[in-house]
């Protein structure tokens, strides 16, 4: 698992900070939780097919 040191502004580091606990346990668990969903919603995460 690789580390990534992220700047956030004050407003969206509360929003972050009031989602613990339903998002995961910690700051970087929701930022994790939330990246790996948006990524996955738009479809990033999707295997690729081969031809």
């Amino acid at each position: 698992m690789k580390k990534v040191l992220v700047s956030l502004p004050e407003g969206i580091f509360n929003q972050i900070h009031g989602l613990k606990g339903s998002l995961g346990e910690s700051d970087s668990e929701v930022i994790r939780t939330m990246v790996i969903s948006f990524l996955s919603e738009k479809g990033y995460l999707a295997k690729k097919e081969e031809t």
